[in-house]
């Protein structure tokens, strides 16, 4: 009887270790938010494919990277542009906190108010 390991072969080895690494980054929550929405950015409406894929980065709402529920709630993916901008706006809410009210007022303007007497000379 021999006591000698079996001989595995270096394409074996490398093998093995990409189907260890392949399982652990599908459980990551990247992958997962990946799986489930669209490869678009949620901000700029980008569209993105496997070739520029790693400049999309999966944003999370809350801002607590340990809040990583299944069905994604918590995530959103954005291009990393609109990323940085997202994380610059919470450190600026931090730092220097509420401006007042976020009510944004409706636009009361109407630049066609009084076209049609403007296209018959009447003004």
């Amino acid at each position: 009887m021999s006591t000698e390991k079996p001989i595995i072969s270096k394409y074996d080895q490398v093998r093995a270790e990409q189907i260890k690494y392949n399982a652990k980054r599908e459980s990551g929550y990247r992958e997962k938010a990946l799986k489930i929405y669209p490869w678009i950015c949620g901000r700029c409406t980008r569209e993105f494919d496997r070739k520029n894929l790693s400049e999309l980065t999966v944003h999370h709402v809350d801002h607590n990277h340990d809040n990583n529920p299944s069905d994604g709630s918590n995530w959103e993916l954005l291009c990393i542009y609109c990323h940085d901008e997202e994380h610059t706006k919470f450190a600026n809410h931090v730092r220097y906190g509420s401006s007042g009210k976020s009510e944004v007022k409706a636009a009361t303007y109407n630049p066609f108010a009084d076209l049609k007497a403007k296209m018959e000379g009447k003004e």
